[in-house]
């Protein structure tokens, strides 16, 4: 690809359907090099679809038009000249990294695959620059996480080295399909410095240009030159970033921009009983440390350390802090579902230890969640209807088929999604759209307690907006207590009443939110607040 003049890319009137869905309807968008892109919408409006078709990673597509990078048509290219391209001149951090990321290697090992196959090194001299590129995305001991695999990695942490292997080979176009999603927000402006800086680093040199893909509008206004708005498949609304927000002319891009996270929560009477509570609750992890002569010795690693929490009935008790902090890990433990060192858990003033046979399956009913990677909690091998449903038919063996398809409707009408669905799977729907049908599965119970993962990190403004509206609105309707774990301090500053901050495990500071936000006593805090991409 010798071009030098023109624009990097070019979309002219692309089409993609699947049978006789049409997924993206006349697109047709320009990326100059080292120009920056934001392309917004709702989940289903088409924006992963149209990133996907530049790397031609559909399947049972058909895709028309054209699609050009450097003046050469990609859809006129053949799938190994395609190969040589992916990776090296286009690159792309998709969205859920735990299924991106092979789980049977290191992140290391994809790293340098990545740096081997198209720059040509030695695998030693890739391992160092896999090193360095984790380092400089922010992962913590770089030279020993480069030895580890996935699923022994945070969600943030996986986003990171996710990020790490797109960069590995400087590519001259970057597709970021929602590139910080899972990150907290101290790390998501490191990563949002890091793009930038090796945007203009390599605008100098090749005119890397990025296409951001994000239903966080913070982030557009921070990072991108222009945006393009997509609504149903179809390019409503282009332009600079300072038109498009300051005076948006389509009425679903100022729909868009009026969505966001309001404060509704409802003041807990002082009477309201303690639905949860830890006391000095600690949870300890055996690892390897490295002794004489290369064997290793057993060490303790403590994820949680002394924490003590309480969720009355009706509040919601918000928990933030960076990827690695102990949040989900605590999350399970309340769940019962991690063993503890020490420490006491009690639900309704009972130990959940002391809950045997029908009562724990009681108290399972009682307990819900909600995971923060819907893709990878839910069964793709079920239809939604069953997913949904499977609380009921263990829980509520008393009601019959047709009743328990009646209230699988109801719920997944309330996370704004149709009984159409009930037939279809997972992977049939986009990464928001999965997440409502996460939400409904658990809220069909009805539970007492709903503790929530991250549950609106991967919906767009709107949606999020809806769910967060709906989670209250359930919260007032049966006086539910949340246990809310985000990075997102926005979404905990309309949900929560009270926040625990964690950090390396210890919660170092907690109280009301309006007063830790406003007045924080710990530099932590003040360092995570001061991180949010706030306006």
């Amino acid at each position: 690809m010798q071009g030098t003049t023109g624009p990097l890319l070019e979309l002219d009137h692309l089409r993609v359907t699947f049978g006789d869905t049409v997924a993206v309807n006349d697109v047709t968008l320009a990326i100059e090099r080292g120009e920056r892109v934001a392309l917004v919408g709702e989940s289903g409006s088409g924006k992963s679809v149209t990133a996907l078709s530049i790397l031609r990673l559909l399947n049972d597509a058909e895709v028309s038009g054209a699609i050009r990078l450097n003046g050469e048509d990609l859809l006129a290219k053949s799938e190994r000249e395609m190969r040589g391209l992916r990776g090296s001149a286009i690159a792309m951090i998709f969205q859920e990294p735990m299924s991106a990321l092979n789980p049977l290697y290191t992140v290391g090992e994809q790293i340098a695959e990545t740096i081997v196959i198209h720059d040509g090194v030695p695998a030693k001299e890739a391992r160092k620059r896999a090193v360095a590129l984790l380092a400089r995305t922010g992962v913590a001991e770089p030279g020993k996480r480069v030895n580890s695999y996935p699923h022994q990695l945070s969600g943030g942490q996986r986003q990171r080295a996710m990020i790490a292997m797109a960069l590995a080979c400087r590519p001259r176009l970057l597709l970021a399909d929602e590139p910080t999603t899972a990150l907290d927000v101290t790390i998501r402006a490191q990563i949002v410095e890091l793009l930038l800086e090796l945007q203009r680093d390599e605008a100098e040199k090749r005119g890397m240009a990025v296409l951001l893909i994000t239903h966080d509008l913070n982030l557009v206004r921070h990072f991108a030159q222009r945006v393009a708005v997509m609504e149903r498949g179809v390019l409503v609304e282009s332009g600079t970033v300072e038109q498009v927000f300051n005076s948006p002319q389509h009425p679903y891009t100022q729909r868009l921009l009026q969505s966001r996270p309001e404060r509704t929560v409802v003041p807990v009477l002082p009477i309201s009983p303690v639905l949860l509570e830890a006391r000095d609750v600690s949870v300890e992890f055996k690892t390897k440390l490295p002794g004489l002569s290369g064997w290793f010795r057993s060490g303790r690693f403590r994820a949680v350390a002394d924490a003590t929490v309480s969720v009355r009935q009706g509040e919601t008790l918000g928990i933030v802090g960076e990827s690695g902090s102990g949040k989900s890990t605590l999350a399970m433990a309340l769940l019962g579902l991690q063993r503890t060192a020490h420490g006491a858990i009690e639900f309704q003033g009972r130990a959940l230890a002391s809950y045997r046979g029908h009562e724990q399956t009681v108290l399972r009913s009682n307990m819900q969640v909600v995971f923060q990677d819907p893709f990878s909690s839910l069964s793709p091998r079920q239809t939604i209807e069953r997913i949904v449903g499977e609380g009921l038919a263990l829980h509520r063996p008393q009601m019959d088929a047709t009743a328990r398809r009646e209230k699988v409707i109801s719920v997944l009408r309330e996370v704004g999604l149709d009984r159409t669905v009930l037939y279809r799977y997972p992977h049939e729907f986009s990464g928001g759209q999965r997440q409502r049908i996460a939400i409904a599965r658990a809220l069909v119970l009805e539970p007492r307690i709903l503790i929530l993962d991250e549950p609106t990190s991967a919906l767009d403004v709107s949606i999020q907006q809806q769910v967060l509206k709906l989670l209250a609105g359930l919260q007032r309707k049966y006086n539910l207590g949340f246990v809310f774990i985000s990075h997102d301090l926005a979404v905990i500053g309309a949900m929560a009443h009270r926040v625990a901050v964690m950090q390396n495990g210890m919660i170092v500071e907690s109280g009301e939110v309006e007063q830790i936000f406003a007045t924080p006593a710990h530099p932590y805090t003040r360092k995570l607040l001061q991180a949010a991409l706030v306006d």
